[in-house]
């Protein structure tokens, strides 16, 4: 049995989630232009993840109860979505220029893969809550580590001339996005997590 430590330290390192199974690319791309955008959409992954995890976990175990577990995916939905609302409407209140500078994509983790993905995974895996929370807070604390990453690189390629016309921009993102995740198979078999 694999502890809840393993758990979250697997979820971060060789079973993370946007550079292991590749979910959440479109915001991992679009928002790692900087390392303060990519800091404040980490960190707004990090909390839809940890708190929608935690909270479609009771909600799955009573559609099970109810025998009408079919539903999960439609009733994940709308609790990813309802949080994300609350997230958005929290942020314009209280940091309006960081809600500025996401621009579309806050509203985009609703459909953002990797906030479904991670539900979707408790449920396939049989977690408990505590281990479904562990591994919720693990892939968002993964995803978050994997944008920033990205953004630092970016931010220092683009002072950089030293990056091929052809390849500036989204090609030179795609090949640092192909050497992270191979970095990350260097971390393969440190936890169990399946």
């Amino acid at each position: 049995m694999t502890s809840p430590l393993e758990i979250f330290f697997g979820s971060i390192l060789d079973h993370n989630i946007a550079l292991a199974y590749i979910l959440g690319m479109c915001p991992l791309i679009a928002i790692s232009t900087n390392i303060r955008n990519a800091r404040g959409m980490g960190l707004a992954v990090v909390f839809v993840v940890t708190l929608t995890g935690m909270i479609n976990y009771p909600i799955y175990l009573l559609l099970v109860r109810l025998d009408v577990a079919w539903l999960n995916l439609l009733v994940f939905i709308i609790t990813i979505a309802a949080t994300v609302q609350f997230l958005e409407m929290f942020i314009d209140k209280f940091f309006p220029r960081l809600y500025n500078s996401f621009g579309l994509f806050l509203p985009l983790i609703t459909v953002n893969c990797v906030v479904l993905g991670v539900s979707l995974f408790f449920v396939n895996r049989e977690y408990s809550f505590v281990e479904t929370a562990a591994f919720s807070f693990g892939s968002g604390i993964g995803w978050m580590l994997a944008i920033i990453l990205l953004a630092g690189v970016r931010e220092k390629m683009a002072r950089s001339s030293d990056v091929p016309k052809g390849l500036a921009g989204k090609g030179m993102t795609f090949i640092v996005l192909g050497i992270l995740a191979l970095a990350v198979i260097g971390f393969t078999g440190l936890a169990s997590i399946q």
